[in-house]
């Protein structure tokens, strides 16, 4: 048995670094010392007040000089405690001076019991701040310096003490200032003069051009700088950011090094995107681009994805992937490939997706390595004051909840911006854990150029309206220093803008090259060469030998695994399956599409809530042992690459994180399944903004499958609709698959297609509930075996004289076998029933084809579970129009508000009516199925 599919139990499973078992606990019968353990004191504060004590016996000292000696040497203690939680409080944080952020009492002397003329009396500390005594004047000055200078550092709730030693040790001391060399000011300066002078540049040149400018944060680019720069120096190969609209075009030319004729081009009204490719494009500031960047011969690739206006939706996007580029390139211990996200203060706070991306940070499957945060603070929102907005000290706040260090740091001093990134890089880069940087800073214009803030914020935009830029601040102070000449800061301007002219200048001419979306390892895949709903399918079939090998891989208990004895029951019936070749059921077509994909070389990757057992008990991919409760995966037995991974509870954040993954990954089947269809609803997000556009918006293709269970059981309106009309009506030009798939061997090959394609395109399915054990919905292997495909629509399975026929029903899902139940029982022979597997793209030419078959042919019908104003009617209905040359009759449920009854009798009753009205039924049947729906139980 392959080791690696064996998966620990519950108390084994990895931890994340801040849920280590080497918390410390504060035993009951010795406080002080666990006190120490936790890292609050350098030693123990009993055994510094021990030595203070000592030392003053020594010097022949009172017992009340002695007893004071023991008693300040706590204190001084507890003061510097005091500072290392609180002192970010009274931190230089604002570069406008309008916070108010008076020193808290308990940071001064006086509140731990110094008075004035204690301040000069040298107390032991006992090595805290690398000082064995100090005066306790001494002593504020250093802790002043360290925690309430220009950066603010809140880390004392972390847990971990090595975490918290690591930054002390680079904020904490007598001699830690923060230093640059000469060199290093003047790299600073020379980007945030180019930071500047390109939004100045924009503004002049497309005058009344909303461009979302970094215009007061433009010390954010220095920032990313250091980030690569010491990422590089660290092991990063790989960067993936992800940011929202303000300074992306800063971010793109400046960071990036997208070609500023590009920019420009586009500004002017043009595309980036060449002539043979289409599309509709973006606005400049949501799109993306990728480069690469060498520092100290260390080279870094770098990408930015691109995203929507949904402010912090690219978040879990940018984490799947990171996610699976590691997984690619074997970076198992997560150092290689960082994701680093921008984000605005008031949707850092107030969008519900930043919390879940943290929650992904220590979970297997998810974990990226940590994530560095860059918080663009603007002390505003749109229009909205923090006050307003939030109901927590600061924007960061929502990252204790997974412990992560917080820098506070004021952005009119670059110098602290940039060392602030450079020690968070070195933390994610030790310990593998997200961090945050605070940048408080402002908007010089607004929330756009054409924006009036001054409307909502009269005070803030008088301040800024005298405020000087950051970059003639740090340059006056670099020429006092005498790091940059008294011209030295008009030259670099000069210089900066007189590139930025050639470039304009060139921007007319300029030509797009051939598209590079199936670039890399995208390779060997491409668009479509013709539509998606091609007839020439490929077969997708595999071979008796490997289904049987499959088969034994599948049901196989591994020796010494306790099984449940339920499952074993589930496993000898599916090795009956194998032994006759019948009755297959849906979960083990679907590990037979997994397993073969598997063996074609191709990766899976199944995520989503209890998709390991399966909502419905159906899918046992998990064995876990009924004795020591470890876990075992046959599939991954079998091949590494398989992975089945129960996600948080979570929809908005997991589906993009599977999309992020996707978009990385085309050579693995991604793929995200709801614990209800209806569930969906919470991530409506991500499939409107990238998995329905994100192709035809940024040249970005995605193969990830959503599988969504669906149908009317009578389960009430939470639990029936996977809102079918919801998908439909975002399908076009090709964008999307939906199926609604009958049998397990038409969703074996459903996914085996998706994967055995030369594209990627995003596939919805609607899976069954009932159907996963219903006596019908099975099917035989050689329908998966070799020479067998996807069939876009299915025959009715009784058999039938198409002279007879005169009434066509078509379907989709679960409804059909209660159609062909009522007509088995009725003997319709005049009526057949068509399954639409495929809703998109609409399979019109086979529906044509079976339509012909009928020469009495008198009625077409739409029947459906759903109401009327849901499900596939009002997408598919003009489609069938078009294709038959006539309008087909509705059957289904009237239309309502709810998506579905939650009376059970009401359900049955409703049921039985569409299914008689589809099948022809007169009134009087009607009534009389009615009657019985009512009845049944």
């Amino acid at each position: 048995m392959d080791n690696e599919a064996l998966l620990p139990g519950a108390d084994d499973r990895p931890r994340p670094s801040w849920a280590r078992p080497n918390w410390p606990i504060l035993p009951a019968d010795d406080l002080t010392r666990g006190l120490d353990a936790a890292g609050m004191f350098a030693e123990s504060s009993a055994k510094t007040a021990g030595k203070a004590a000592a030392q003053a016996a020594a010097a022949g000292a009172s017992l009340e000089e002695i007893a004071r000696a023991a008693q300040d040497a706590i204190s001084a203690l507890m003061l510097i405690r005091t500072y290392r939680v609180r002192g970010h409080l009274a931190a230089n944080l604002d570069p406008l001076g309008l916070a108010v952020r008076d020193l808290p009492a308990d940071l001064t002397p006086g509140y731990h019991g110094f008075g004035p003329n204690d301040l000069d009396r040298p107390v032991h500390i006992g090595g805290a701040l690398g000082l064995q005594t100090a005066t306790i004047r001494e002593l504020v000055g250093i802790l002043q310096r360290n925690y309430c200078g220009n950066v603010g550092l809140e880390y004392m709730h972390i847990n971990d003490v090595e975490e918290r030693r690591f930054l002390q040790e680079k904020f904490e001391g007598r001699d830690k200032e923060i230093h640059f060399t000469a060199n290093g000011k003047r790299a600073i300066l020379n980007k945030l003069v180019e930071a500047e002078q390109y939004e100045k540049f924009l503004g002049r040149k497309y005058v009344g051009t909303k461009r979302f400018g970094l215009d007061g944060a433009e010390a954010m680019i220095p920032a990313m700088e250091s980030i690569i720069k010491v990422g590089g120096q660290l092991g990063v190969t790989e960067i993936v950011f992800g940011m929202p609209h303000r300074g992306r075009l800063n971010m793109l030319a400046n960071v990036m090094q997208k070609p500023f004729r590009t920019i420009f081009h586009e500004f002017a009204g043009g595309s980036s995107n060449p002539d043979d490719v289409g599309g509709s494009g973006d606005v400049k500031y949501h799109l993306g681009t990728s480069t690469d960047r060498e520092f100290d011969g260390n080279r870094v690739h770098l990408s930015l994805v691109p995203n929507p206006s949904h402010l912090e939706a690219v978040d879990p996007v940018v984490l799947g992937k990171v996610r699976a580029i590691q997984t690619i390139m074997g970076d198992e211990a997560r150092r290689q490939v960082m994701p680093v996200l921008l984000h605005g203060d008031a949707a850092f706070a107030g969008q519900g997706i930043v919390a879940e991306c943290f929650g992904f940070s220590g979970l297997n499957g998810y974990n990226t390595g940590g994530t560095i945060h860059f918080v663009v603070n603007n002390q505003v929102g749109f229009t909205t004051s923090p006050q307003f907005a939030r109901s927590s000290p600061y924007p960061s706040d929502v990252a204790k909840i997974v412990q992560a260090p917080i820098f506070h740091v004021n952005g009119d001093d670059p110098e602290a911006v940039t060392y602030a990134t450079k020690v968070a890089t070195e933390f994610r880069q030790r310990f593998g854990r997200d961090v945050v940087i605070d940048m408080w800073c402002y908007r010089r214009f607004g929330h756009n150029e054409s924006d009036e803030p001054s409307f909502t914020q009269p005070l803030m935009y008088a301040v800024i309206g005298k405020k000087r830029p950051v970059s003639e601040i740090y340059a006056e102070r670099l020429a006092r220093e005498g790091v940059v000449p008294a011209d030295g800061y008009k030259a670099m301007i000069d210089a900066y803008v007189a590139m930025l002219e050639t470039e304009f200048d060139a921007a007319a001419g300029f030509k797009a090259n051939a598209a590079d979306w199936f670039g890399g390892r995208w390779a060997g895949l491409g668009r479509p060469k013709e539509a998606i709903d091609s007839r020439r399918a490929a077969m997708t079939g595999v071979s008796m030998t490997e289904l049987h090998q499959l088969g034994k891989q599948l049901t196989t208990v591994p020796d010494g695994f306790n099984i449940h004895r339920t499952l074993a029951r589930v496993l000898d019936a599916k090795a009956e399956m194998f032994a006759t070749g019948a009755n297959v059921d849906w979960a083990t077509g679907e590990a037979l599409a997994f397993g073969s994909l598997l063996k074609d070389g191709y990766g899976v990757r199944l995520s989503g809530q209890d998709c390991g057992r399966g909502t419905f008990s159906q899918r046992h991919a998990v064995w876990t042992d009924q004795k020591d409760g470890s876990r075992y995966v046959p599939l991954k037995a079998m091949d590494s690459r398989f992975e089945v991974l129960d996600s948080p509870l979570s929809e908005f954040g997991v589906l993009g994180f599977e999309y992020g993954y996707a978009l990385a990954d085309p050579k693995s089947l991604i793929l995200w399944e709801a614990q209800f269809g209806d569930f969906v609803n919470g991530a409506q997000t991500i499939i409107d903004q990238f998995i329905v556009s994100g192709e035809i918006k940024w040249l970005r293709a995605n193969g990830l499958v959503m599988l969504l269970p669906h149908g009317y059981e009578g389960q009430g309106p939470e639990h029936s609709s996977a809102r079918v009309e919801r998908f439909l009506s975002l399908c076009a030009e090709d964008n999307i698959q939906v199926a609604n798939c009958t049998t397990p061997a038409n969703f074996f090959h459903l996914l085996r297609r998706q994967m055995l394609r030369d594209f990627r395109k995003p596939l919805v399915v609607f899976t069954p509930k009932s159907l996963l054990r219903h006596k019908r919905a099975v099917s035989n292997l050689a329908e998966m075996g070799p020479a067998t495909t996807f069939h876009r629509c299915l025959d009715d399975l009784k058999p039938c004289d198409p002279k007879a026929i005169k009434r066509l029903v078509l379907c989709t899902g679960k409804v059909y076998y209660d159609l062909l139940d009522a007509a088995e029982k009725d003997s319709r022979d005049d009526v057949y029933l068509l399954r639409v597997e495929q809703l998109y793209p609409f399979p019109g030419d086979v529906v044509a084809e079976y339509a012909a078959k009928f020469p009495n042919l008198e009625t077409v019908v739409w029947a459906q579970e759903e109401p009327q104003n849901g499900g596939a009617w009002s997408f598919i209905a003009p489609r069938i129009e078009q294709a038959l040359g006539r309008r087909p009759v509705y059957a289904g449920r009237a239309a309502a508000a709810a998506t579905a009854t939650g009376l059970l009798k009401r359900h049955n009753a409703e049921q039985a009516k569409l299914v008689a009205e589809a099948l022809g039924a007169t009134s009087t049947q009607v009534k009389a199925a009615i009657r019985g729906g009512l009845k049944k139980k």
